[in-house]
């Protein structure tokens, strides 16, 4: 029997980006590289468990514009196409790199290459979805979802209906991809403002993430801090994030990733070689960019890079889960001897943390659960099967907070950003007009016209959008997200209101913007609102 329990918590999340109205596009690879790097060796790694007999229990949050785009037919087959180009750039990297100290790297490339297309094409059939609900149907993996288009709720809820679209849209969507109803969700951002788990109980969700302070801070302090969940009053369980486990694997700087043995993340040929040799692997217009080849380690700080070796990082990932096993153990007995259960240790982080910043993460999740397998002190578990374990527990509301600098929402409010949401207001404003106006209509032209306006709303409302205009990456891409989908809701409910439809522009509108199709313009009812849920 152990004395305590780990919760390994995956959110793995990206905007929709999809743009067919271009043959390539920058934005998209965001998605391609996270499948190469991150969903696909996550994958392998638990379907090399489930072979090599080790259970273990990781909870996911899979976002509805994720699943959207994993179950996205042109998507899909861009990426093949793009896996193929990869696929032949490794054969060509294999002749240049021959007898170097690069080679062994670049044979690595090259079967992590074609065993991502053995998975995507013959194994899954180009829906990553279906390996996914594989093992959340063997009772290894809970996946949870999150906001429809992971919108930042405590700056949403001046508008009631606006957060019942958001919550009620990821529910059904939910069960579109799964085939049954999600029992958690990860709020945007770790972000909760009380009163949230009101429409969360609605549909039929049972628990949710705060950070650390989240909890600490509550109305009443939890007699146990982080490690066991504290219910809200009506009984939905907000479970928080553990700070030492969570930032030895997060912090580039003092956690694992940092590590100087492991692959150096900015170094990449797409930026250091010949653009005669580099051309056909980059952008079309010839932009250099990011190709996932890179052949150098860390190293240090100040310091001339020195050649990446695979076996020399996978060690060195194998001790980490180790040592992170070790100190979890240690976490456990201290705090089991004080508490009157088995404490959980919450652990979340960003999916794309395991793969694509940090290239050996999801070797480390493999050790690590190799590694707990064989521990007598602590277990995995997911939250639904440590709340069946422990039904009762202290009641409370934890604080208004956020993940992110500082922890009370400054990165999605701010001088760069602020002025956005005075536009997302009013047309959600507008969206709930609309929505009362015309309930359950039979015009399927004017059903059409607000669907897509609520779809251009959701895309509008993405956090995503804000965070960029913060850290100051893709900024003029942020931008025009937000300015282009507000225009086409306001476009929309001009022709609405005026009974002018203008069909072609509509039509433009849903090729575009496939999101949701089976979208229900009604979650923003007051209608459903006020009276719908799923019990």
């Amino acid at each position: 029997m152990s004395k305590g329990y780990l919760c390994l918590m995956l959110h793995a999340h990206l905007p929709f980006v999809r743009h067919p109205e271009h043959e390539s596009f920058m934005e998209e690879d965001w998605f391609y590289e996270a499948i190469i790097e991150t969903y696909i060796p996550l994958l392998q790694t638990y379907e090399s468990l489930v072979n090599d007999g080790i259970d273990f229990r990781i909870t996911m949050s899979l976002t509805p514009p994720l699943c959207e785009m994993f179950a996205d037919h042109l998507l899909q087959n861009r990426f093949e196409t793009k896996l193929n180009k990869l696929i032949e750039l490794s054969h060509k990297e294999l002749n240049r790199t021959r007898n170097t100290d690069f080679y062994a790297t670049a044979e690595m490339y090259h079967h992590h290459l074609t065993a991502c297309y053995d998975v995507f094409v013959n194994k899954y059939q180009k829906n990553l979805l279906k390996g996914f609900k594989t093992f959340q149907d063997m009772g290894k993996l809970e996946i949870i979802t999150c906001g429809a288009t992971h919108g930042f709720m405590p700056l949403m809820n001046i508008n009631n209906n606006a957060i019942n679209g958001q919550i009620e849209t990821a529910v059904k969507n939910y069960y579109k991809h799964f085939g049954r109803y999600p029992k958690g969700i990860w709020n945007a951002e770790c972000a909760y403002y009380p009163g949230l788990e009101e429409f969360l109980k609605k549909w039929g969700i049972r628990f949710f993430f705060v950070d650390t302070h989240g909890i600490l801070y509550a109305e009443k302090r939890p007699k146990y801090g982080v490690f066991a969940p504290l219910y809200c009053r009506n009984g939905v369980a907000a479970i928080g994030r553990d700070v030492e486990s969570s930032k030895q694997v997060w912090s580039a700087e003092e956690g694992y990733p940092g590590d100087s043995d492991y692959r150096e993340f900015y170094r990449d040929i797409g930026f250091d070689l010949p653009l005669d040799y580099i051309g056909p692997y980059i952008h079309n217009d010839g932009i250099r960019m990011m190709t996932g080849f890179k052949y150098y380690r860390i190293t240090g700080r100040n310091v001339e890079k020195q050649p990446y070796h695979p076996e020399w990082a996978d060690a060195k990932a194998k001790s980490h889960a180790a040592n992170f096993r070790f100190n979890r153990e240690k976490q456990v007995e201290y705090l089991s001897s004080i508490m009157d259960r088995e404490p959980i240790i919450v652990a979340p982080y960003d999916a794309e943390l395991f793969g694509h910043w940090w290239y050996e993460g999801p070797k480390f999740i493999n050790y690590l659960c190799r590694e707990i397998y064989q521990s007598e002190t602590v277990d995995l578990i997911t939250p639904t099967e440590y709340l069946k374990k422990y039904p009762v527990n202290q009641v409370s509301t934890p604080s208004m907070s956020s993940w992110g600098n500082k922890g009370y929402m400054e990165v999605w409010l701010n001088d760069s950003n602020d002025w956005i949401y005075r536009h997302l207001h009013e047309c959600a404003d507008k969206m709930v007009e609309m929505a009362n106006q015309h309930p359950n209509t039979n015009d399927h032209t004017l059903k059409r016209l607000l669907n897509q306006m609520a779809r251009e709303l959701q895309i509008a409302q993405t956090s995503c959008w804000a965070f960029i205009l913060t850290t100051n990456t893709t900024v003029q891409y942020a931008l025009k997200k937000i300015k282009c989908h507000s225009k086409r809701f306001l476009d929309l409910y001009e022709m609405i209101k005026s009974g002018h439809y203008d069909i072609g522009y509509l039509e433009e509108c849903e090729k575009r913007d496939t999101i949701f199709q089976d979208m229900d313009y009604m979650v923003y009812s007051d209608e459903h609102t006020l009276h719908h849920s799923l019990t």
